[in-house]
């Protein structure tokens, strides 16, 4: 019998631990994001189940449109829910874009989620009658839509663009919630929240190193 040995070049080296501290890294990655998901859902449950039991009516700090103490609801609005079957109808699809709006770490996702809520949430205060409360948190749903297919257009890695490319296929027929149609139903903050996805990819995108000039 005869031993071979196999030997492996610093290049070959180097690229295989590389390979593995990005395994390792979006492993790392996609843990954190599930797990702050899940915790944003399962505050809002509470929020709701609290809301059903208690005597208050959480939905009256909604977004009330064109009144001064109404902008409090632009933060509130998100985490409040006109019953559980507003609720359940915005959990699942929260919590897919969610976990993966937030791959490419917490920060960043915090702050995406900051530029939506407050992008849709002032869309909402400015266009929607007085007479309306609005709550939910579809501006959400909607915004991570926009931030995952914007951020494979911005950053173009390529993980990104087919997280992207898969979001845009999976979830396109949401589009349709953007314009104005079913009573009751707050297609502001659908399109709002959509323009404040597509806004946050682009001041979140990964910045490059600008290109030296050869003479």
């Amino acid at each position: 019998m005869n031993d071979h040995v196999t030997r492996t070049t610093p290049t070959e080296r180097s690229s295989g631990e590389h390979l593995k501290r990005r395994a390792g890294s979006l492993a790392a990655g996609a843990a954190g994001a599930a797990m702050l998901i899940i915790v944003l859902v399962t505050g809002m449950w509470v929020i709701e189940v609290i809301d059903y039991v208690l005597p208050v009516n959480f939905d009256a700090y909604g977004i009330r449109s064109w009144t001064p103490e109404g902008l409090t609801g632009v933060f509130l609005a998100p985490f409040l829910h006109a019953g559980f079957g507003h609720l359940m109808a915005n959990s699942l699809p929260l919590l897919v874009l969610g976990f993966l709006a937030a791959l490419r770490g917490i920060g960043r996702f915090l702050a995406a989620s900051l530029i939506v809520i407050v992008v849709s949430g002032l869309g909402v205060w400015f266009t929607s009658s007085p007479t309306t409360v609005t709550v939910g948190a579809s501006g959400l749903v909607f915004g991570y839509f926009g931030y995952v297919v914007a951020r494979g257009l911005f950053d173009r890695r390529v993980l990104d663009i087919v997280i992207g490319v898969g979001v845009a296929v999976a979830y396109s027929s949401i589009v349709w919630g953007v314009f104005p149609g079913q009573p009751g139903i707050s297609w502001q903050a659908h399109l709002f929240g959509l323009v404040g996805g597509v806004l946050a990819a682009w001041v979140l995108r990964r910045k490059r190193p600008a290109a030296i000039p050869a003479y």
